[in-house]
């Protein structure tokens, strides 16, 4: 057996049988960090093999750089190392020791190492740490492994002559802030990274670094020795990056891969890896998942290591830049430390429960400031006892509560603020339940607590000249809106009861009356309170599955919210809810069909009833105007309106039906395909017009073309004409179509034109890729097929996953039965999708046939 071989069996043993020990420790942390040290040891001692292997000169180091500079090694992290050369050596024209510095990095893959390497000197190394906060960083915890101790001392003491502490406090932090950002500045995302979000194990990296530094301490036990940490806080620091630690090791095991986020795929794993379980031990499923309950503790830890990074980075920052300014008193109890709120004795809170509360309606209030001090910060850390039933019951801190939430400015941070020191769980109780609690419906991208602070967020917006060009019409009804605190109070209780089991609306209103009761709250402030955190769902479900060109429709829904202030206060919740639930879940589409059912709404509710006929009269000389700009003949619009009944009209607006009259009218009854392109004037998106005789398949085959080109249907406006002829437009887009729309409507124009005019048997549906999270969290799919009111025509609601061609698959079906359809509205709920179609035809007048159709698409859905 070669040399090398025998390294490599000796390293891939004992790194196995360490590996084995993290496999059977459960869910305990006691040992984690000497297991990592073990393996980081384990890889010193064959690395320090292979560097006697390759001879190098005796000034030559070998130096742990990065995490592994640490001491410690995760299963399957790089082995970064530096090679250090002395000045006078040049690896490059030395070809004696390139080959030598070649030979040893090549024996380290060959032994099983997965390395990282660099090759300097220390002159080099000097050089580029000045250069680069990250080589810095990386060469802050650099130790020895082999070679020249010499080499090494003189590296560090060369590194530490150049370190400006202050100067590198700024870029580490603005370096935090940064990568904060790019996980949306919370640790609740629904997969984490563990190492690098928000409340992950880099945080509490960062401040030993810049700790390290200052001179303050290499360890915790160091900041805790120089007074920057209690004895508290470095055992929370501890036991939480035990666990962040563990779940890392574990996610490494697991995936056989340095894979550091908490992914869908391995959440399970990871979970049962620490004993949790979904089901019990006679198999019937249990109320909270694995998943969740690893999750729920993961977010309590992160949510610990994002406060306690925040004081010690506060105190650091003090230590290094010593308060020049002097205090200004603002009260007894706070003064204003240079723009932060500080407490002005450390054991405030015990003492005068009352200014827990108070801190955050200063915070508010008071001119100037724009953040807490690590000293209060950490009084308030220390005070989490304080806030009991009793403290909740105060009728002073109940007083202080609604003022929080009354004032004009300051809403979002203030409520951010409380949530992120515990004191909003800890205040409002039923808020603590849902923090941390993760949503399983796959569009939601945040957890419950996350939600409903982007919900608050996003209304607070809506108050805000600054906002004003994000969303318009919510804008200028907000401008009109007397009590903006209704909406917040509203936002905050809407989602609070999720996970409870049952009607999370229903029991959210019972939460929210009682919270009115308790807080003072106006009765008909509270009733409209009441009615919103109810019906939150509602306007959202009508407008994108209802047909809204109904009056029955709209004159049903304004019974359920009986007047204007009610519909406007919903209008901007539900634009609110919708885009806080992810930001790929809102679009110019959905916010169109909201808006329609707000106006639609609005004039029944301002003593008009809908008159069909009289909407219609309206529309046709909305669209004779547009025509008339458009300088088209005198009545060009003739021969196509006389073709169209009073359904077209009531579905289509006055833009659209006058576009289509400036296309179709000089070919009406003549042509035999005609496919027309624009971009939307929802503002995103491409609309496809389509006019051919009708044919029963022909939705499944302009479905199949949209499938086949990579666009995706948004909503279909289906329509047959007295002459036999289909008025059919699509709602379509594509990634690419913001950069080429010219291009890709000149292609749809063509190429469906050419689809349907040569008809044959319609393509097999292609395979449609299906997302992790879908994989991770299927749903069972829906067919329910019920008659219209009037029994004339049926409606289809579909539910399932949403992968590529589904809405093919769908229209595959409908084809098959000879189905004519009517109308479709096309909804996507980030990976869910509810469609409702309705449709007409002979077989849906017999009971067998229409179990046939339902379980075909089933089926299909299934596929």
């Amino acid at each position: 057996m070669s040399e090398l071989v025998q390294v490599r069996e000796q390293y891939r043993a004992g790194k196995t049988a360490l590996l084995a020990s993290l496999a059977g420790s459960g869910a305990s942390t006691r040992g984690i960090h000497s297991l990592l040290q073990k393996l980081a040891k384990h890889t010193d001692a064959t690395l320090q093999l292979l560097w006697q292997r390759a001879g190098f000169p005796a000034t030559a180091c070998l130096v742990a750089a990065g995490g592994f500079g640490r001491g410690e090694l995760f299963p399957h992290s790089d082995v970064d190392v530096l090679l250090l050369l002395p000045d006078d050596a040049n690896a490059e024209d030395d070809a004696i020791l390139k080959a030598k510095v070649e030979s040893f990095i090549s024996s380290c893959w060959d032994s099983g190492l997965e390395i990282g390497s660099s090759v300097r000197t220390v002159a080099d190394c000097v050089e580029e740490a000045a250069k680069d906060v990250t080589v810095q960083t990386s060469l802050l915890e650099a130790r020895r492994v082999a070679g020249s101790k010499k080499n090494f001392l003189r590296l560090q003491k060369q590194l530490d002559a150049v370190l400006d502490p202050k100067a590198f406090y700024v870029a580490k932090t603005l370096e935090l802030r940064q990568r904060h950002n790019k996980f949306e500045n919370t640790p609740y995302a629904l997969e984490p990274n563990c190492k690098e979000s928000p409340g992950g194990l880099r945080d509490l990296q960062v401040v030993l670094w810049v700790a390290r530094a200052a001179g303050l301490g290499k360890s915790w036990d160091d900041l805790a020795r120089s007074g920057l940490a209690t004895a508290f806080e470095v055992r929370q620091i501890k036991a939480n990056e035990a666990l962040l630690s563990l779940i890392r090791a574990r996610l490494h095991l697991i995936s056989g891969r340095r894979e550091d986020r908490l992914v869908f795929d391995l959440q399970t794993a990871v979970a049962e890896s620490f004993g949790y379980s979904s089901h019990a031990d006679d198999g019937s499923r249990l109320p909270r998942r694995a998943s969740e309950a690893l999750m729920r503790r993961y977010y309590w830890a992160a949510k610990a290591v994002t406060q306690l990074n925040q004081i010690l980075l506060l105190n650091i920052e003090e230590r290094l830049n010593p308060n020049i300014y002097p205090l200004q008193p603002i009260n007894e109890r706070f003064c204003d430390k240079a723009g932060m709120l500080e407490v002005t004795s450390d054991d405030l809170y015990v003492r005068q429960p009352h200014a827990i509360l108070e801190t955050f309606l200063l915070y508010e209030t008071t001119v100037g400031i724009k953040g807490l001090s690590a000293r209060t910060l950490r009084a308030l850390y220390n005070a989490r006892g304080v806030m009991t039933a009793k403290f909740r019951r105060d009728p002073v801190n109940r007083d202080t509560f609604r003022r929080i939430l009354q004032q004009p400015e300051g809403i979002t941070h203030a409520i951010r603020l409380m949530n992120q020191t515990s004191v909003l769980g800890r205040y409002l109780w039923v808020f603590r339940k849902i923090v941390g609690q993760m949503q399983h419906d796959l569009f939601h991208v945040y957890t419950v607590d996350q939600h409903i602070l982007m919900v608050l967020r996003n209304v607070r917006r809506f108050f805000m000249a600054e906002h004003s060009h994000e969303y318009p019409m919510c804008s200028q009804l907000a401008a009109g809106w007397d009590k903006p605190w209704i909406l917040f109070v509203a936002a905050l209780f809407h989602d609070i009861a999720k996970g409870r089991g049952g009607d999370h609306s229903e029991l959210g209103c019972k939460d929210v009356r009682v919270f009115c009761r308790q807080h003072g709250i106006a009765a008909g402030d509270a009733r409209l309170i009441e009615f919103l955190v109810r019906e939150h769902l509602s306007m959202s479900r009508i407008a994108q599955k209802e047909d809204l060109s109904n009056p029955d429709v709209i004159a049903a829904f304004a019974r359920r919210v009986g007047n204007e202030r009610y519909l406007t206060a919903l209008y901007l919740l539900t634009v609110a809810d919708i885009r806080g639930t992810s930001p790929k879940v809102w679009n110019a589409w959905k916010g169109k069909l909201l808006e329609d059912l707000y106006r639609y709404t609005l004039r029944v509710l301002g003593g008009r009833a809908p008159d069909a006929d009289a909407e219609v009269e309206a529309r046709k000389r909305e669209a004779l105007t547009t025509l008339a700009l458009h300088a088209e003949p005198f009545e060009a619009h003739k021969a196509l309106w006389d073709t169209l009944d009073v359904s077209y009209f009531m579905r289509h607006e006055a833009a659209d039906i006058a576009w289509h009259a400036r296309q179709l009218s000089r070919y009406v009854g003549k042509a035999k395909v005609i496919v027309r392109a624009r971009r939307s004037s929802a503002g995103e998106g491409m609309q496809v017009l389509v006019y051919t005789p009708d044919a029963p398949d022909l939705f499944a085959r302009i479905c199949g073309y949209f499938d086949q080109a990579g666009f995706s249907i948004l909503d279909a406006k289906i329509h047959t004409a007295k002459n036999g002829y289909a008025l059919d437009t699509f709602q379509v887009v594509s990634p690419e179509l913001a950069d080429h729309y010219r291009e890709l409507a000149a292609m749809v124009e063509a190429d469906l034109d050419r689809t349907i005019e040569e008809p044959g048997p319609l393509p097999p549906p292609g395979k449609g890729r299906v997302s992790r999270r879908v994989k991770s969290f299927p749903i069972a799919p829906r067919v329910d097929l019920q008659p219209d009111e009037k029994a004339q025509r049926w409606l289809l609601s579909v539910s399932a996953s949403d992968r590529a061609g589904l809405l093919y698959l769908i229209a595959r079906v409908l084809a098959r039965h000879r189905i004519n359809l009517q109308l479709a509205k096309v909804t996507t709920l980030g990976e869910r999708v509810e469609d409702t179609f309705l449709i007409d035809g002979p077989e849906l007048q017999q009971n067998k046939a229409q179990i046939a159709i339902e379980t075909e698409l089933l089926e299909a859905l299934n596929t």
